[in-house]
């Protein structure tokens, strides 16, 4: 379904912005942030997170990921 919305000059500079960086539409983009104003506002936000990073090849073992990025911190 397509809807009109009035944004801000700067918000809409943004999100242009952003949807270069990310490789996506404006549109996209709104769908996304819909979709997870929706989750958090059902309380559904941790069920939608849980398993985000599934598919990361870049991680590893989750506890030696948390302990580097600790260890940089500290």
């Amino acid at each position: 379904m397509r809807f009109l919305a009035d944004l801000p000059d700067t918000d809409v500079e943004w999100l242009d912005a952003l949807a270069v960086e990310q490789g996506v539409s404006r549109a996209e983009l709104v769908r996304r942030a819909v979709a997870a104003y929706r989750a958090d506002a059902l309380g559904d936000a941790v069920d939608n997170a849980f398993g985000i990073w599934k598919e990361r090849d870049d991680i590893g073992d989750g506890l030696k990921y948390q302990r580097r990025l600790r260890g940089k911190r500290e």
